[in-house]
């Protein structure tokens, strides 16, 4: 056998934020795009993102759905840390474009500002390849009837 037989299962708040990492891969939508997501801890989350020409409006750069997706899941991810027994719900969101973006790698930096019980507040921000900003949100994100443990993505095994 081998050492990775034996491991424990993370439980706890690590566990939540491997669980949902995998309910964003798990969603159909995200196989259109080339993206992973990481939560290094409560309130915040990390999206990657790879823009190409895909992606693009007709006048040659990342057209404002982009954003908006990136924006978004960003903002809601780093929000759901905080809520472990149900699924978060986008219930508005503001959005700044600060400039276009064309082919390369996008991360998407979200971080949760406030709230804990039924609705929450977090904000994200769009980074390009040579670290200048290129975009900013924030959401406002409500509780739903939604069990997290219901979710297939979510309840998966890890492995």
């Amino acid at each position: 056998m081998s050492l990775s037989d034996h491991a424990v299962p993370i439980t706890g708040a690590e566990g939540h934020y491997r669980a949902l990492e995998r309910l964003y891969a798990s969603a159909p939508i995200n196989r259109k795009f080339a993206s992973s997501l990481h939560i290094p801890r409560e309130g915040v989350s990390r999206l990657t993102f790879t823009v190409t020409r895909e992606d693009y409006h007709a006048a040659g750069a990342a057209h404002g759905t982009i954003y908006f997706k990136m924006l978004d899941d960003a903002a809601f991810y780093a929000a759901n840390t905080l809520a472990t027994d149900r699924f978060l719900l986008t219930t508005s969101f503001n959005l700044h474009f600060t400039k276009p973006v064309r082919a390369g790698t996008v991360t998407a930096e979200g971080r949760w500002v406030s709230g804990r019980r039924r609705v929450f507040v977090a904000e994200a921000r769009l980074v390009d390849e040579e670290g200048e900003e290129i975009g900013r949100g924030t959401g406002t994100f409500m509780r739903s009837r939604i069990a997290l443990s219901s979710l297939p993505g979510y309840a998966a095994a890890a492995g």
